[in-house]
């Protein structure tokens, strides 16, 4: 009996709900634009309403509650959008940095040429200063007129010569005395319109009459063993040379032969005095008193007197 229940029952026919249809396309699109125009058209009054309303109205309290309401999202997209615009103020402030560093850098260069050429101004003003002090003083020789140049060329360890920025427009000739307020530089070899080489005292080639300031004692000064030493050469074993004597120019012992340097221009102070049984003159070493390795101005000294002409 319960086995034709069950048959029964299973075989019976139970009724399905039949599927809804789904709601066609144009009908969708047309929801859409609806609800888009009545959006549209609700903020219009809105924004009416508002203007006519002014501060006070209902609207405006609508406008704070969705305010109020919408506050946590703008909070959220603020916390979400700060690194990205923190990491563009970052990067944006580092290439500013380094446009600065770079204008900052160029200025401090720009002063810095700008420093060392005062500073090379002014201590060419202070050696020229002292340049007009030893033209105005006693020791200046007479009948010479200077003229004071500059070093466009230095001198270096194999080549005792310098050269200075001026020359045969200025007066200077072959041989013109070359000096400083200290003492004796040398003399012209060459020369040029506006140029003249000076061959140093220093040069194993030059050679200069001179004599001893305290006893007289006549010599030849030359250069010496060492860089910038000089040595007074064919002093008698019986003048009584010492150490701490000024050395000067002879200038012209001879009317026949005279003297391409000027008398009494310094040279140096002598070191040390020696003398051997064997040997016919005084070994006497002279401290120039000018630095040839710091040369910046001169004087050249151009002679006023007059050529004797021959018979």
């Amino acid at each position: 009996m319960p086995r034709n229940r069950v048959s029964a029952v299973l075989g019976s026919s139970v009724p399905r709900p039949r599927p809804q249809p789904f709601p066609s396309r144009s009908r969708s699109t047309l929801r859409r634009r609806a609800v888009v125009g009545v959006l549209v058209l609700l903020s219009l009054v809105l924004i009416t309403i508002s203007f006519r309303a002014g501060s006070g109205g209902a609207v405006h309290r609508v406008e704070g509650a969705g305010a109020t309401v919408l506050r946590p999202f703008e909070v959220a997209a603020e916390r979400v959008a700060r690194p990205f615009r923190d990491g563009y103020g970052y990067f944006a402030s580092l290439v500013h940095v380094k446009r600065e560093n770079s204008r900052l850098k160029q200025q401090v260069n720009d002063l810095r040429q700008k420093e060392l050429l005062g500073q090379s101004a002014l201590e060419q003003n202070r050696v020229l200063r002292s340049q007009l002090k030893f033209i105005d003083s006693p020791r200046f020789p007479v009948d010479y007129t200077p003229v004071n140049t500059r070093i466009i060329s230095w001198a270096s360890e194999f080549v005792q010569q310098v050269v200075i920025a001026a020359g045969s427009d200025s007066g200077i000739k072959q041989d013109t005395p070359i000096v400083t307020n200290y003492g004796l530089v040398g003399r012209v070899t060459d020369v040029t319109g506006s140029a003249a080489q000076v061959t140093l005292l220093t040069d194993e080639n030059s050679a200069v009459p001179a004599l001893d300031q305290t006893t007289s004692a006549n010599g030849l000064v030359r250069h010496g063993q060492g860089q910038g030493s000089l040595v007074l050469d064919f002093v008698r074993k019986e003048a009584n040379v010492k150490e701490g004597d000024v050395i000067v120019t002879a200038g012209t012992q001879s009317k026949q032969y005279p003297s391409l340097f000027p008398g009494g221009i310094p040279i140096g102070v002598v070191t040390h005095v020696g003398q051997s049984d064997t040997a016919l003159y005084k070994q006497i070493q002279i401290d120039p008193y000018v630095d040839f390795s710091a040369l910046d101005a001169v004087t050249a000294l151009i002679t006023n007197k007059r050529t004797p002409k021959g018979p």
